[in-house]
């Protein structure tokens, strides 16, 4: 009884707290660029080739650690975290709404540039919350808060994947990008109300050494071939999931699914097991500890990806739609959780930013790079076979574990 006290005690402290909001307010631009988007494009008749080279206006999301160091360096007024979340979080919710004012079929280009510009905005405020979290959180809570967090950045995908889609079934797009970046406000209400974290003092240098600093203490702390085995694992841990759910409302729609059936069956489906799966894999990671987590949690994640295979193979089911997805979302809520409690883990203190994007950044490559081949090779293999595909590349990523996470430790 004491221990379950405790535990929602730390769950329910205001450190938690903060985590579910910069959590939302992370998830929500990203799940509007991989999801609303798609949706939108989809429903105004672009074809799949074009709507999966899409996945390249994230780039700003693989290439963030190149700018990451100017916020360690650099200071605004109100702080060097909560400055930064304010501006980021304020454009946002100026930009979202003008894809809205623009028409796939004419105004493609400038679609391609908004959303761009969304990508960068929202790359740039994950670099700030990563390093706020980071900095914010004892080493003995980095597993639940980041699964607190985790979780608040996959329900954050029910507004632009469910309530969104829901809305579009009714009124215009544009009123759709409205009421969607309305829920920007809670977490900038919240950068108002935060205090800066206290943190060691970094030496006063020049751009160019904060620059390199954060690569060299990494390489240095764990020697160059440990360092590079680290980042490769960090590529392929979530590719395979990562594909396959690039083109997934496109997948939902050519299975004959409503957008109304996609809000409430297939996004909504994947909501309690998610928080499920995240909360538990928090909990698990107290006794299983980091590597385990990783072996366990990673088979479950890679597992999932048949599921989608199953439900092209058998074709429209709402029932099976909903246990496919649900399943989907708990697997990927354990993987998340102790993918990002190892990266956490990693970063050093002096240089959260930095280093924290370095490593989503590399994590988010599948999904903006090779993602953009995905409506190409769904062309060729087919939804059935294109998932055993993403199933396939998932098998590098636990096979490194050996290296990086040794299961007997």
């Amino acid at each position: 009884m004491q221990i379950r006290n405790r535990f929602w005690q730390d769950i329910l402290s205001k450190k938690m707290l903060v985590c579910i909001f910069t959590g939302f307010t992370s998830g929500l631009p990203l799940f509007i660029l991989i999801s609303l988007l798609p949706a939108w494009l989809r429903s105004n008749q672009l074809d799949l080739k074009a709507i999966g080279l899409f996945a390249l206006i994230q780039l700003p999301y693989t290439w963030k650690f190149l700018w990451a160091p100017f916020f360690d360096r650099f200071r605004w007024p109100m702080g060097r975290r909560r400055g930064w979340l304010l501006f980021f979080q304020a454009l946002l919710l100026i930009s979202i709404p003008l894809l809205g004012f623009y028409n796939p079929q004419t105004d493609l280009t400038m679609i391609v540039v908004i959303a761009t510009l969304i990508a960068f905005l929202s790359a740039s405020q994950d670099i700030v919350i990563d390093a706020y979290r980071r900095e914010l959180l004892l080493d003995k809570e980095l597993g639940l808060g980041n699964a607190v967090h985790v979780n608040a950045y996959k329900i954050a995908s029910l507004i632009p994947g469910s309530l969104s889609l829901i809305l579009a079934d009714h009124f215009d797009w544009q009123t759709v990008f409205t009421v969607t970046s309305l829920f920007m406000l809670p977490g900038l209400i919240l950068t108002f109300v935060i205090k800066e974290p206290k943190v060691p003092q970094m030496k006063k240098r020049d751009l160019a050494s904060s620059l390199l600093l954060p690569f060299q203490e990494f390489m240095h702390r764990h020697g160059l071939k440990s360092a590079l085995t680290i980042l490769l694992f960090i590529f392929f841990y979530k590719l395979g999931d990562s594909m396959a759910t690039a083109l997934a409302t496109p997948f939902y729609l050519d299975l004959g699914f409503s957008k109304t059936e996609i809000g409430l069956i297939a996004k909504n489906a994947g909501l309690w097991p998610s928080v499920i799966g995240g909360l538990l894999g928090g909990i698990w990671m107290m006794k299983l500890g980091i590597n385990r987590a990783l072996w366990i949690f990673g088979f479950l994640q890679m597992i999932s990806i048949l599921g989608f295979a199953w439900l092209a193979h058998i074709g429209y089911s709402p029932e099976w739609l909903a246990i496919v997805v649900g399943f989907e979302a708990f697997g990927v809520g354990l993987g998340t959780t102790a993918f990002v409690a190892f990266i956490a883990k990693t970063t050093h203190p002096l240089y959260t930013a930095t280093q924290f994007a370095l490593f989503t950044s590399l994590a988010a490559v599948p999904r903006t790079l090779v993602n953009a081949s995905t409506g190409y090779l769904q062309s060729l293999f087919g939804w059935e076979n294109f998932f055993i595909l993403c199933f396939l590349l998932a098998i590098p990523g636990m096979a490194l574990l050996y290296k990086i996470a040794p299961i007997k430790n």
